[in-house]
């Protein structure tokens, strides 16, 4: 039962994104294309949030469910591994129609064929995680 709090959030996520139309792959390719503004919206107010929830944190000196402080650390200013990282992750998200959290709800709604979508998420996850040390960070 202690993970309920979790399974339910993801629940309610998933229904917040469908009900949003944030998991339609046609809202999806309208982004890409520059055909309407929803999915924009969304991601903003997403990004919004999270500048307002972690400056709140931050200024209340949050704490975690398990009372230790949150921190954050400073990101690394180098800025290839953000142009090549988010240029993989944005070709992969317009060519499967699903970034990550879309993909567990589109597989909740019965598209079996996100299953590959996720195992080859998994695959370039791994493979990142051996690559690691080779790569210019």
């Amino acid at each position: 039962m202690k993970f309920l709090k979790y399974i339910l959030t993801g629940v309610f996520f998933g229904i917040v994104m469908s009900k949003s139309e944030a998991v339609s792959w046609y809202r999806i390719q309208e982004m890409f294309r520059f055909q309407s503004f929803h999915l924009f919206g969304i991601i903003g107010t997403a990004v919004i949030s999270g500048v307002a929830f972690t400056w709140l944190v931050k200024k209340m000196k949050g704490k975690d469910d398990q009372g230790q402080p949150i921190l954050f650390q400073d990101k690394d200013k180098s800025w290839k591994r953000y142009l090549f990282g988010g240029t993989i992750f944005g070709l992969g998200w317009a060519l499967t129609g699903a970034c990550p959290g879309p993909v567990f709800v589109l597989l909740g709604q019965g598209y079996l064929v996100m299953l590959v979508v996720i195992l080859g998420a998994l695959i370039g996850t791994y493979t990142y995680g051996v690559l690691k040390t080779r790569l210019p960070h």
